[in-house]
């Protein structure tokens, strides 16, 4: 069986459009670019190229017939523009993340904002960024990534899962934990079934000494899977801390 999602590479999207009225109405046909994957045998998915010629935005969901009669393969466009651009910036995200785990943080913020500029959206160059602004207490460009994570429902699939879980951490750690629930609040928005997010708020206001909703998120991580062991263990030693073990 193949193994989907399947990157289909660049199709075009040719639209006409009236210009004008009476005699000098006229057709106008535009072209648009667009990367598609095929996400089962019966749906595919586009999302449209910006001008670096990278994907970039809103994703939208095909069937087989709309997408075979409506959108039109153009390999060549893919190999000569999209390729090298994709590589370009996988390039400078790793080259950023190294830095990071290097602890150059001035390298490693200039890799990712060169990532932005060619993709202003892209999920990894924006977690990473964000751990650098974190770490340098820049505060006005965290506010910033942190307002475009969480318009982003996309950045907390489990595909992005790692970046998430350390973005969160780094700002625990620095103590920016409003920033942090506001963050983890946005992924339970979206699934409030997740324990180990549901944990992580735990912690954070367990920082904030807000007693009632550390336990709270606790006892729904708990709730949702009684085998959580470390949710069991922090809820022990946040109620002994507390002093209140009758909790």
């Amino acid at each position: 069986m193949p193994d989907y999602p399947i990157i289909l590479g660049v199709y075009s999207l040719a639209m006409q459009s009236g210009i004008g009225m009476g005699d000098t109405f006229g057709k106008h046909q535009s072209t648009t670019y667009w990367y598609a994957r095929q996400l089962d045998a019966d749906r595919f998915e586009v999302q449209p190229l910006n001008v670096y010629h990278v994907p970039s935005g809103v994703k939208k969901e095909l069937s087989a017939g709309e997408f075979l009669t409506q959108y039109a393969p153009e390999p060549g466009y893919y190999k000569a523009n999209t390729v090298p651009a994709l590589r370009s910036l996988a390039a400078k995200i790793e080259k950023g993340e190294a830095f990071f785990s290097m602890g150059n943080l001035d390298e490693a913020e200039k890799q990712f904002v060169k990532a932005l500029m060619i993709d202003d959206v892209n999920i990894k160059a924006n977690y990473g960024l964000g751990q650098v602004a974190s770490e340098k207490k820049d505060y006005a460009r965290l506010k910033k990534v942190l307002v475009t994570l969480l318009h982003l429902d996309e950045a907390f699939a489990h595909e992005y899962r790692g970046h998430f879980n350390s973005f969160g951490i780094t700002l625990r750690k620095n103590k920016n934990y409003d920033e942090a629930l506001t963050f983890y609040g946005r992924a339970l928005e979206l699934d409030a079934m997740d324990e180990n997010v549901h944990f992580n708020m735990a912690r954070a206001y367990f920082e904030k000494k807000a007693t009632d909703d550390c336990l709270s998120h606790l006892n729904i991580a708990l709730a949702i899977n009684p085998g959580f062991i470390e949710a069991r263990k922090f809820l022990d030693y946040a109620m002994r801390r507390m002093g209140d073990p009758a909790s």
